[in-house]
C-alpha cells in the first residue's frame, strides 16, 4: 500500500469517527417525551417495586457495555498503539462509556423510589459523576489503566449496592446500535 493511499485511508476513518461521535452525542442529548399510555404506578409498593426494576435494567446495561467495549478490549490490547482495530475500538470505547454513563445516571434516578436502595446508592455518586469524561480521555486514546479500572470500579460498586438492597444487577449487553443511541 502507498503512502498516499494510507493518508486517504487514515483520514476516512477519522471522518467516519468523527460521524459517528456526533451522531453518538446528538442521540444522547435529547428530551423525550412520555407516551400517553404509559402505565404509571400508583401505590408507593409498586413506585418502590417499579424503582428497583428500572434501576436493575439501567445498571444491568452499563455494566454490560462497559464490560463488552472498555474492558475487554481494553484487557485483549486492542487500544494500545499499533493494534489492528485500535481506532474502531477506542470509537466503540468512548461512545460505550458515554451510554455506561447516562445508564448509571437513569438507575441513580430510579433508585430514589426505593429508600433502601437510595441510601446503598448514595456512596457512589461521586464515583459516577467522575466516569462522565472518561468517555472522552478513552475515545482519544488517552486512557489508563486506571481509567478503565475505576469504569470496573464504579459498575462493581453499583452492582454491591444493589445486591444489598435487594435488587440483583447481572450484566446485559445492549446491541451496538443502542450504545449509538444512547439508550
Amino acid at each position: 500500500m502507498n503512502r498516499r493511499s494510507r493518508r486517504v485511508r487514515t483520514a476516512l476513518a477519522a471522518l467516519l469517527a468523527c460521524c459517528l461521535l456526533l451522531g453518538g452525542a446528538v442521540a444522547c442529548g435529547g428530551k423525550k417525551e412520555k407516551s400517553g399510555g404509559e402505565a404509571t404506578p400508583t401505590s408507593s409498593a409498586e413506585k418502590q417495586k417499579f424503582a428497583k426494576t428500572r434501576f436493575v435494567t439501567n445498571a444491568g446495561l452499563a455494566a454490560g457495555a462497559t464490560y463488552q467495549w472498555i474492558i475487554k478490549p481494553f484487557k485483549q490490547g486492542t487500544f494500545k498503539k499499533g493494534q489492528k482495530g485500535r481506532t474502531t475500538a477506542l470509537v466503540k470505547a468512548g461512545l460505550a462509556g458515554t451510554f455506561a454513563y447516562n445508564r448509571l445516571k437513569a438507575a441513580t434516578e430510579n433508585a430514589k423510589g426505593d429508600p433502601t436502595l437510595s441510601k446503598a446508592l448514595a456512596p457512589l455518586t461521586a464515583g459516577i459523576d467522575s466516569l462522565k469524561n472518561l468517555s472522552t480521555k478513552i475515545r482519544k486514546g488517552d486512557a489508563t489503566d486506571a481509567d478503565v479500572n475505576s469504569f470496573g470500579d464504579v459498575i462493581n460498586g453499583v452492582k454491591d449496592a444493589g445486591k444489598s438492597a435487594g435488587a440483583e444487577v447481572k450484566d446485559k449487553v445492549p446491541s451496538y446500535s443502542e450504545v449509538q443511541k444512547g439508550s
